[in-house]
């Protein structure tokens, strides 16, 4: 079970590019979006696999490295990036906004982001990031009134 939390909570060994592997793992996020941004109900189920899992992964995956929230393990980052461009317009602007405003607010960590560090493990693993997407999307929703496309 050791490697299979590694596995997951690093997206497949993603977590161990040798820098910033998080801003990594989020491009890499880019190919299920792309591949599931006209299916919302699978988006939504990947979405909802992906934080599961991330829940149960990065706890032990902590445990595992021991390390708090070990830059090797990018499974929030992944999912945060699904989130943060969930929901928006077909066009190539709104995947790399919320790229950059995702890495932007997970780096800032804005209120509650950084309190929410300090959940236990499995959960403060997943909820800043989850929260620093939420900012993002909600940026480039109400952005997307103003744009043409």
């Amino acid at each position: 079970m050791r490697r299979f939390h590694l596995l997951v909570a690093s997206v497949c060994g993603a977590g161990y590019f040798p820098v910033a592997s998080g801003t990594f793992a989020s491009a890499l996020a880019l190919v299920p979006y792309f591949w599931l941004r006209d299916r919302p109900w699978a988006y939504a189920a990947v979405v909802a696999a992906l934080c599961v899992l991330g829940v149960w992964t990065s706890g032990q995956a902590e445990r595992i490295l021991q390390e708090k929230d070990s830059h090797k393990i990018v499974i929030d980052e992944v999912a945060g990036m699904l989130v943060a461009a969930a929901g928006l317009p077909v066009h190539w602007f709104y995947p790399f906004a919320a790229f950059v405003l995702f890495r932007i607010f997970d780096v800032w960590k804005p209120f509650p982001a950084q309190q929410a560090q300090a959940l236990p493990g499995d959960w403060g693993v997943m909820t800043d990031d989850l929260i620093a997407a939420v900012y993002a999307n909600v940026i480039l929703q109400g952005l997307r009134l103003f744009l043409p496309f």
